[in-house]
């Protein structure tokens, strides 16, 4: 296989290209794991109350050039600017979080006879994080922040399409104070410098986020040496109303809970579930705020929906939906990787737009009978990320919460991701759970050390 040498990153508004940046090999990969290892040892000594300052330190950098990474990402993903500020925020404020935890890394003191038994929480070294063109900086950040936090050395490879921003987090981390090689960023096609990530036996976790199919790939590679492994891969999650929700509310929220980053998130509410009383209401009220979604330039602040990232995702997402089909609203013509707000009725629920995952601004609206029928078809695909459930009912919000195979619900809203909160999920939708209170803890090693207070027998 030949390998690339360059990526070029072109804006999805209007396929300019943007930047070209070097394509890292399996010989670059290979150099980075030795400097991080050499850089991973002199921070894992590094007095917690040290690294805590200087991933704070991190983070201020980031606040400092906040706007400058926002347009980054408004250049190289075609996310709305408000988003990417957002994001670049989020990245500040997931360092700030993680450095509150190194001095908080604690193990246990375990009661037995004879002697004190404590366990050790203790960082695994080389850590390889693959992040994803949809939310470039927010996801890189989920996997950096905790590991470095941890006491590990990190190597991010970035999406091919969406390099920019992880580079300058580089450099930021660098003017932060962090020690040379502890963040390297290695941008480079999967193929090949994902690969040699994958499989570097100096490497000891890959934190991985991207479709289910590259994931089982990866999963396999890691089984075959017992690596660690963090997958954040697919969703297909539903969007459940009932007949005594605020259907209204319900019906305002649907657009933007699966529109958002043009339907380019692995939590949107692709599937909307609605109970059959309230149908044709709910399409009366969803159909008019579905034509209004703004989709135009991503840096314009009144901007609600810009384009896809790419003239590939585009093409796949044409192939799941006949023009003029359903409800849909309007895209800009010309350059860029435009297609409008759509939302299908009348859909077989195991026709391919209802049960794979489009990864782009399509939904499909289905009607259910009961609380029953709402449950099965909420569980009726692979995945099981996220799912939004409206109800005035405090009883059925519980029940329904407990029954849908999700790792992450929301009852009368459509929040899935906090940095302070768990987020992973169910069945091909992942592997672990990354962010929360313990995100840290899956980045060690737990050692058990048992001291006996018994001298020697004699």
């Amino acid at each position: 296989m030949l390998e690339v040498q360059k990526l070029d990153v072109l804006n999805p508004a209007t396929e300019e290209v943007v930047a070209t940046v070097p394509a890292a090999t399996a010989q670059d990969v290979d150099a980075a794991v030795t400097r991080a290892a050499r850089a991973q040892e002199q921070w894992a000594a590094t007095a917690p109350a040290d690294r805590a300052r200087l991933l704070r330190r991190f983070a201020a950098q980031v606040d400092d050039h906040l706007e400058e990474l926002a347009r980054l990402e408004v250049r190289e993903a075609g996310h709305l600017i408000g988003n990417a500020r957002w994001e670049a925020g989020n990245v500040r404020d997931l360092l700030d979080f993680s450095a509150g935890g190194v001095e908080r890394l604690s193990g246990r003191q375990i009661p037995v006879p004879g002697g004190l038994n404590v366990t050790l929480l203790e960082p695994l070294g080389v850590v390889g994080v693959i992040a994803p063109w949809n939310f470039p900086m927010p996801i890189a950040a989920w996997g950096t922040a905790p590991a470095l936090a941890a006491g590990n050395a990190v190597i991010l490879k970035p999406a091919e399409t969406t390099p920019l921003t992880a580079l300058r987090l580089a450099e930021l981390a660098l003017a932060a104070g962090l020690p040379e090689g502890l963040f390297q960023v290695l941008p480079g096609e999967g193929a090949i410098a994902g690969n040699a990530l994958v499989e570097h036996p100096g490497v000891a976790k890959i934190v991985f986020t991207g479709s289910t199919r590259v994931g089982k790939q990866i999963m396999a590679t890691c089984a075959d040496r017992v690596k660690r492994l963090t997958l954040e891969l697919g969703g297909k999650s539903p969007n459940i109303v009932f007949a005594d929700a605020d259907v209204e509310a319900a019906a305002l929220a649907t657009p933007m809970s699966y529109l958002d980053n043009s339907g380019q998130d692995c939590c949107a509410r692709t599937r909307v579930l609605v109970q059959r009383s309230v149908y044709d209401r709910f399409l009366e009220i969803v159909a008019p705020a579905i034509e209004s979604v703004v989709v135009g330039d991503p840096a314009d602040e009144k901007t609600q929906m810009g384009p896809l990232i790419s003239r590939a995702q585009l093409d796949r997402v044409r192939s799941y939906v006949t023009p003029g089909d359903g409800i849909h609203g309007t895209a800009p013509e010309g350059p860029g990787f435009w297609f409008p707000p759509t939302l299908l009725t009348d859909v077989d629920p195991d026709a391919p737009v209802a049960a794979e995952e489009v990864f782009g601004p399509v939904a499909v609206v289905i009607p259910f009978e009961d609380e029953a029928d709402a449950v099965r078809l909420a569980n009726a695909t692979e995945y099981g990320l996220s799912g939004s459930i409206w109800t005035r009912d405090v009883g059925r919000a519980l029940r329904v919460s407990q029954a849908v195979r999700a790792g992450n619900l929301s009852v009368n809203s459509h929040s899935s991701v906090r940095y302070w909160t768990p987020f992973g999920g169910y069945k091909q939708s992942g592997l672990g759970r990354e962010l929360g209170p313990d995100a840290l803890h899956a980045f060690t090693e737990t050692k058990n050390v048992f001291i006996s207070t018994e001298g020697p027998a004699q």
